[in-house]
């Protein structure tokens, strides 16, 4: 790539990385107006002091649903955060696993018992 266009590819993702930063600091703002400051998992409180590790979750994993009742998200604390997007990236990764991949037929050991047979 010559230099014009790295430097237009910084500028989009930086603007990209922008404006994502805005809209989260938004439904941000809301949520946490609109609920306690509690995990909607583990129950941990928070204060003002570790607020920053309380995160918006969208219910159903789209950013861009932000309603202005929030009934999209729920409060989560980071950790409770990582694992319910991890669970979530499994139950979609299995699924589309077993759409696309047939099952494996290659049987390592199906000869085993002829090879041992022959030894004796």
């Amino acid at each position: 790539m010559i230099k014009a266009d790295l430097d237009r590819l910084d500028r989009v993702v930086a603007e990209a990385r922008r404006n994502r930063e805005q809209r989260e600091q938004q439904y941000r703002e809301r949520a946490l107006k609109i609920y306690p400051w509690i995990c909607g998992r583990c129950a941990r409180e928070f204060t003002r002091q570790n607020l920053r590790e309380l995160t918006v979750h969208h219910r159903d994993h789209n950013h861009d649903n932000n309603p202005s009742d929030g009934s999209n998200w729920e409060l989560l604390c980071l950790y409770c955060h990582d694992n319910e997007h991890s669970r979530y990236l499994d139950s979609v990764g299995r699924s589309l696993a077993s759409e696309a991949t047939p099952p494996a037929t290659y049987q390592p050991f199906a000869d085993l018992e002829s090879l041992l047979k022959g030894r004796t």
